[in-house]
């Protein structure tokens, strides 16, 4: 299963970008992140791991850092493993498009999120809008 999902940020792109890879500011935005700890790496480079805990625990790989273009990692958990890649479109000097691509494989993940785009979109994408536009 497959999601592409997209929020336009009023804030220059490099600023977005820059904000969205700079890992341990994930507590700032990230609803229901009870703790994140740094694992490994240099925090928001390619190989940097840290264990988020949120209603439960997953591990987080970043995998590329393309800035202000594209910023990727990976979600664990167990057997299940989110590829998650993050573009960043320049749309004026003031306005970033932040499409989130994101592949979710098993069937019992699968089954549980199928349909539930819009309620990612506002749990998790627009807290990260919010935080971008009111920093300054």
């Amino acid at each position: 299963m497959k999601w592409e999902l997209e929020k336009v940020i009023e804030r220059p792109r490099d600023a977005v970008a820059d904000l969205y890879a700079d890992r341990p500011r994930i507590k700032e935005w990230l609803p229901g992140l009870v703790e994140y700890k740094h694992l490994s790496g240099e925090p928001g480079q390619p190989g940097a791991k840290a264990e988020l805990v949120l209603e439960l625990t997953v591990v987080e790989t970043v995998t590329d850092r393309n800035l202000p273009d594209s910023f990727s990692h990976t979600v664990e958990r167990k057997k299940i493993c989110i590829p998650i890649e993050n573009i960043f479109e320049e749309l004026s000097p003031s306005s970033t498009k932040w499409t989130l691509e994101a592949e979710i494989k098993g069937w019992i993940t699968e089954k549980f999120l199928r349909g539930r785009e819009e309620e990612f979109k506002s749990k998790y994408m627009e807290p990260f809008k919010k935080f971008a536009e009111a920093e300054l």
